[in-house]
């Protein structure tokens, strides 16, 4: 299981976001280290109209993944994986880094014990 939650501010262009190649370039680095199957990720993203960010400068933006990832994994491997999936998210959004101030985090979340059900056919 790999879920990858995105959050971004409405002021970040669209076409210079990108994010259906950039969920398909996550998926793909992901899946490409063994540690993650490609049928059990999923991606999302979340559009915030309302935000604010330092000082309220209207040209900051700011860009959000929180990844969440079953429990079983040693720390090692989620920080290796963490790394590589981080500098690939600063990558891609190099064309946004040039156009504006953009303020990028990103999280990985191991869950712990927990109840989880599933049902899929793919």
């Amino acid at each position: 299981m790999a879920h990858f939650i995105y959050e971004y501010s409405a002021n970040l262009p669209t076409e210079q976001l990108d994010l259906q190649a950039l969920m398909a370039k996550m998926h793909t680095a992901a899946a490409a280290t063994g540690v993650f199957p490609l049928s059990g990720m999923r991606s999302r993203a979340t559009r915030c109209d309302d935000y604010r960010i330092g000082d309220g400068n209207p040209n900051y933006g700011f860009l959000n993944l929180s990844m969440k990832v079953g429990h079983g994994r040693e720390l090692e491997t989620r920080m290796a994986m963490g790394r590589t999936l981080f500098e690939l998210l600063i990558e891609h959004l190099q064309p946004v880094f040039a156009s504006r101030g953009l303020a990028v985090s990103f999280e990985m979340r191991e869950l712990e014990e927990y109840v989880k059900f599933n049902h899929r056919n793919i």
